[in-house]
Parts: C-alpha cells; sequence; structure tokens
C-alpha cells in the first residue's frame, strides 16, 4: 500500500517542502530510499527500524520503498526519520490515515523510539504556515521555538508512539497533553557593565558612537589595556532586538542547531568571539550542505575579533564582501544559499608583535619594519571598511585603582537608542550603511564644518572613501547630541578617530 506524509528541509535559512511517499509490497524483505538522500538520511533505515520494533510496533517484513520529492534536490539531515516512520506505519496499517496533507511532520528518532529536538524548526514552522499546512507535528523541545509562528496547531511529542496517537486521534492527543511552559526571558548579563571600566574615556566614547551607528571598530592597544573587557560590553548597550530581527537572528541560530531548548525568540543580541585559528569556511559559513557561520550567527549583534593581526590574512579578506552587502552567499553545484550577516565588526590588535609599541611604562622590542609588517596584517581594503581606530592606551595599575567607574551601560544604551531613533526616522537605516546620494542628504555641514572638512581634505590628504568614513562618523556624533547639521565640534571629533590605512 502506499501512504504520503509532508516534512520540509532547509536550505540555508529557508525551507521547502518535501514529500514522503512510502509504499509497502510484498516480495522479499528490504528497505530501499530514493530522491538524492545523502548519508544521514540513509542511516534513518536503522533508527526507523529499530524504533518501530522497540515502540511495540509491527515493522512490515516486505519490500519498503521511500522516495522523497522533490527528487532533484538533496535532502540532508535527521528530522526525516519520524515521517519516514510514520510513513511506514500508515502503509502497513499502523496509522489509520495514509495521505495527512494537512499536518508537516519532522523529528529525528532513537533507537528506543524516542524523538529528539530538530534543527531548523522556526523557518520550517514558516515555511509550514506559508504553505497553509494545519499543524505541525514535531519534537516536544522544539514546541517554545515553532510557537513563534501563529496560525498553526503544534503537537509536541516525545515518542513515536505519541506520534501515532497524535494523528490517530489528533484532538484526544492535544486535550491529554499539558501545555508547555513559557520561554524564559532572557536578561542582560549583569557582570558586563561599563561602569566597571575605570578611565579609558576616549575608547568608551568611540564604542559608544559604534553602538549609536552601528560602524565597524578597531581598538589598537597594548596588552592589559581593557580592549577585551571593553568590547564584552558592547552588545549591552545596544537596543533591544526588534521582532522581525529575532525572527532573523532566532532563525539563524536555530538552523545552526545552537537555540536552547525551550527557547521561543531570542532576546538579546548576539555577541560572537572566534578565535583567531578560525578558518574561513566556519566564519562565512559554507560546507557540503551549507551552513551559516560567524558572521551570520553575530546578524543584527557584534562580531568581535581579538587579536585580528593573528588571524590569517585569507579569513580577514572573505570579510570584505559580507561587510559591503550585509549578506553572504554560498554557491554549490545544485543551488546557492544566502545567510544574512549585518554586524556590527569590531576588532582588538596589539600595535607591534611584542605589544608595546608607544606604551610608557614598558619599551617596545621590535624593530620600524617588523611594526610596519605587523599593522599591514591587515589589508588597506579591509581598513577602510573600518569606520574608527581608536588608541587604547595601557593605565598604569595605582591610576586605575585611583579612577572613578564609567556610566553604567543603561546611561549610555538610553543615548544610543535615542540616536538610532533620529537615524530611522531620517534615512530608514543606520549611518554606517549610507552611501552615495543618501550620504550627501544625511549629512549637511555647518559653515564651520565645511571649512574645517576641506583643511582635512588639504593637510590630511583624505581618499574620498576616507572622507566618506569620516563624515559617516560625523552624523553619528551629531546624532548623539540631537543635532541636525554636523558642527564643527562633531567633525573634529570623528576626525581623530580617522587612523591609518
Amino acid at each position: 500500500m502506499l501512504a504520503c506524509m509532508r516534512t520540509a528541509a532547509v536550505y540555508g535559512i529557508e525551507a521547502c517542502g518535501v514529500q514522503v511517499e512510502v509504499d509497502v509490497s510484498f516480495g522479499l524483505p528490504s528497505f530501499h530510499m530514493v530522491g538524492l538522500p545523502d548519508a544521514s538520511v540513509r542511516e534513518s533505515r536503522d533508527r526507523v527500524k529499530s524504533a518501530i520494533r522497540n515502540s511495540g510496533l509491527e515493522f512490515p517484513p516486505h519490500r519498503i520503498t521511500v522516495n522523497l520529492a522533490p527528487a532533484d534536490i538533496r535532502k540532508g539531515g535527521s528530522a526525516f526519520d519520524l515521517p519516514i516512520a510514520l510513513g511506514i506505519l500508515a502503509a502497513s496499517g499502523g496509522v489509520t490515515r495514509r495521505d495527512v496533507h494537512d499536518v508537516l511532520l519532522i523529528g529525528e528518532l532513537s533507537l528506543d523510539g524516542g524523538i529528539q529536538p530538530a534543527r531548523g524548526v522556526l523557518p520550517i514552522a514558516a515555511a509550514a504556515r506559508r504553505d497553509r499546512f494545519q499543524a505541525l507535528l514535531l519534537p516536544r523541545p522544539n514546541h517554545a521555538e515553532a510557537s513563534v509562528v501563529a496560525g498553526l496547531t503544534l503537537y509536541g511529542v516525545e515518542s513515536l508512539l505519541e506520534a501515532v496517537r497524535a494523528l490517530n486521534d489528533p484532538e484526544g492527543f492535544s486535550a491529554s497533553v499539558t501545555p508547555p511552559p513559557p520561554p524564559p526571558q532572557a536578561a542582560a548579563p549583569a557582570d558586563l557593565d561599563f561602569s566597571d571600566v575605570h578611565g579609558q574615556a576616549m575608547a568608551r566614547r568611540a564604542l559608544e558612537i559604534a553602538a549609536a551607528g552601528g560602524h565597524n571598530t578597531l581598538m589598537i592597544g597594548p596588552p592589559g589595556s581593557g580592549k577585551t573587557m571593553m568590547a564584552r560590553r558592547i552588545a549591552g548597550i545596544l537596543p533591544p532586538l526588534t521582532f522581525d530581527e529575532a525572527l532573523e537572528v532566532t532563525s539563524i541560530h536555530s538552523v545552526a542547531g545552537l537555540l536552547p531548548a525551550g527557547v521561543g525568540l531570542l532576546a538579546a543580541r548576539p555577541f560572537r568571539a572566534p578565535h583567531h585559528t578560525i578558518s574561513d569556511v566556519a566564519l562565512v559559513g559554507g560546507g557540503a550542505h551549507p551552513r551559516p557561520g560567524e558572521i551570520s550567527l553575530a546578524h543584527h549583534g557584534v562580531l568581535f575579533l581579538d587579536e585580528m593581526a593573528e588571524f590569517s590574512r585569507h579569513v580577514l579578506e572573505v570579510l570584505r564582501q559580507p561587510i559591503e552587502e550585509g549578506c553572504v552567499r554560498i554557491a554549490r553545484a545544485a543551488r546557492t544559499c544566502t545567510f544574512p550577516a549585518r554586524f556590527m565588526l569590531v576588532g582588538a590588535m596589539n600595535p607591534c608583535p611584542c605589544g608595546y609599541h608607544g606604551d610608557t611604562a614598558r619599551a617596545c622590542r621590535c624593530t620600524p619594519q617588523q611594526i610596519d609588517r605587523y599593522a599591514g596584517r591587515l589589508s588597506g581594503p579591509l581598513r577602510d571598511r573600518l569606520d574608527l581606530t581608536v588608541p587604547v592606551a595601557a593605565m598604569p595599575a595605582r591610576e586605575l585603582s585611583e579612577a572613578a567607574g564609567g556610566e553604567p551601560s543603561w546611561a549610555i544604551r538610553a543615548r544610543v537608542i535615542a540616536a538610532r531613533e533620529r537615524q530611522a526616522a531620517r534615512d530608514g537605516m543606520l549611518n554606517a550603511r549610507l552611501h552615495g546620494r543618501r550620504l550627501r542628504a544625511a549629512t549637511t555641514l555647518d559653515a564651520d564644518a565645511r571649512r574645517l572638512r576641506d583643511a582635512a581634505l588639504e593637510k590630511l590628504s583624505l581618499t574620498a572613501r576616507g572622507h566618506d568614513r569620516v563624515l559617516r562618523v560625523a552624523r553619528t556624533i551629531a546624532d548623539l547630541d540631537a543635532a541636525d547639521r554636523i558642527g564643527a565640534q562633531h567633525l573634529a571629533e570623528a576626525l581623530q578617530f580617522r587612523g591609518e590605512g
């Protein structure tokens, strides 16, 4: 007999429907699977057989053929286990409905018949609603994630037997299941507050400007000057995620398998800090079945590259296009996947190999050639994409103990939110994304600022890209001051963060 079940496969962060057709016919016992299944899907034959038998159900001793349609798209992952098992049971009479066209099924089976959490449930739930399914049958730990999508009846199951009962008697199953508790709300870490940062007024100001305008930033200073400490507090001064942003961020983390069990929408902006030994594929994403990389996991958040000069030159260069476009496209023979990657890049590096060039307390042991070569690990085109370059000087221990703590994060965050609201009302985007005509329209200079700009162009030999970079930062500083026009003081402050490159 023939049975049909519906499921979905995730490509990038989008899901598309897959029809699981199961035919059980008389003949020598065998289990064939067609429709371009990869190794993880082919292995489901053993999991499905053991799960059915260990659940006390009968595995049909006949010829079984499973087709995954459309047959021209490769299928990967373990979430096909449950629809395949239910299709076999439907074709052999264990499930009363042989054509389940209104319920989308996902889930990985254990050998004992239990159901494991699945990846990519949020985009699958969105696809189920888009394709007008009435219900979604899924692992119970993924219930909170799928509940974000309104308009679907959710059947959260923990075993194959529960899944059979849900298909045979949906109303009775729903009445017997206790609703899952509401997901916990994420709170900002109390130990990551800017009030812990003593001194470093210039660096704190630069990071406030960067957060307000979404600017990419590079901090340069000796070891122990507080670069990493300040960078880890940036996420705490960013505004909360909007619903649409939270939906995108949660979808990416769900596809990557990093969404905690029982969590619906992620509430906190992501902060990713990969080690400098990371590969280019791990950073931008990819693989045989493309997965999001660190730049996509930092979408709408912060990507922090500590010891930035120690990263491979090739790894750093692959950042250039995502920084400009806000996404990364991964091409494979069958199809191309696009992952969003609109992040705020924050880098930190030492001024030289020994780390103490320019430090008044410790002598630098590096030659001028070594210093130049170390600074050159960041190419000119990459440096052009960093709006602020911030010198961070080391503070002596005695001055550090005497210096007062800085403003708390909540006070800085209030100014950042107000500045971003001004940008949204004026341009509909952050200042860091302004280019061309829109940048010119947003950066009106008063008379003093125009004279200062002309002098800077002549004396500092600003390139066209450097000129635009300074204007974007000055526009953000003016927004922090709630000023409509850019004044000379705003432009002067932006020029001090120009840096070299």
